[in-house]
């Protein structure tokens, strides 16, 4: 049986790992490849990503690094809906990354597939506005807040923690009437979490695998991986691509990445290999 993500207007079978290109709108970003309000590029890169391999184009306009301010919903809109207009019609789902209610509201009135929420629809009305229609969502796992969530981040078990949060909050979209067919989760690397933190959910990223619900992986241009090996984010490619061919093994169907065409040959030969 295949598995498929309904998202939006889009249905995409993740039997094999696809890749979530990331265009960036913040002037405020860890990555060094923040667009702020150039919609212009925004919307070229979002085209060059489509013909470097990727599946889902995810566009952000509020900087979630640790440290990071919140934006005002007119702000993240002003930058965020001339793309998703210039985008919508380009062959590929559009994902949207915010918080807002008012924010996920609009975008998908303009056009946007997917909301890609690092709260997980935790602030009031937002689980509304996605079970009100067809767009699917990420729900990802934080430990606090982006201006604090690095600091001093604790826990018991992460994996545990981790895996009980997710589960709890795809019992609250299935009891709100969203199919699991429109869910993907994501354990939020870097997002509340120490070096060893992240080390053991990767290492036991299967262990959050849930049978019908993609599993995303961020690990593009992390901190984690500049900690590991002592290069800033526009060095991070190698790593990146070894963090995150890890985490396709321990079953990632969806990697959010920076570099879409390098991470399309990585995983190329992983096909390749897996399918011999």
């Amino acid at each position: 049986m295949e598995n498929l993500l309904h998202c939006g207007r889009y249905f995409l079978n993740f039997d094999r790992p696809l890749l979530m290109g990331i265009v960036n709108l913040t002037d405020d970003s860890f990555s060094a490849d923040g667009l702020g309000d150039d919609a212009r590029r925004a919307i070229d890169q979002g085209l060059q990503m489509k013909q470097e391999g990727a599946h889902i184009l995810d566009l952000g306009a509020e900087s979630t690094r640790p440290g990071a301010h919140p934006v005002s919903v007119e702000q993240e809109l002003d930058r965020l809906i001339p793309v998703v207009e210039g985008l919508r019609d380009c062959g590929l789902p559009i994902s949207v990354d915010t918080t807002k209610p008012e924010v996920m509201k609009a975008v998908i009135a303009a056009g946007a597939d997917m909301i890609n929420d690092v709260s997980a629809l935790r602030a009031p009305g937002a689980l509304d506005v996605v079970a009100s229609g067809t767009s699917a969502v990420c729900l990802m796992h934080m430990q606090g807040l982006p201006e604090t969530m690095q600091t001093n981040p604790r826990y018991s078990d992460v994996v545990t923690e981790v895996a009980e949060f997710l589960a709890e909050r795809v019992a609250a979209l299935e009891l709100a009437g969203v199919g699991l067919d429109r869910i993907v989760i994501d354990p939020g690397f870097g997002f509340g979490k120490s070096l060893e933190h992240n080390l053991e959910l990767l290492r036991k990223l299967d262990e959050l695998v849930v049978p019908g619900i993609a599993l995303l992986a961020g690990l593009s241009r992390k901190n984690m991986l500049g900690l590991l090996t002592g290069r800033p984010p526009e060095g991070r490619l190698a790593a990146g691509i070894a963090a995150n061919l890890i985490a396709v093994q321990h079953g990632a169907r969806i990697i959010r990445v920076h570099d879409v065409a390098a991470m399309r040959d990585a995983l190329a030969v992983w096909n390749a290999v897996e399918e011999y």
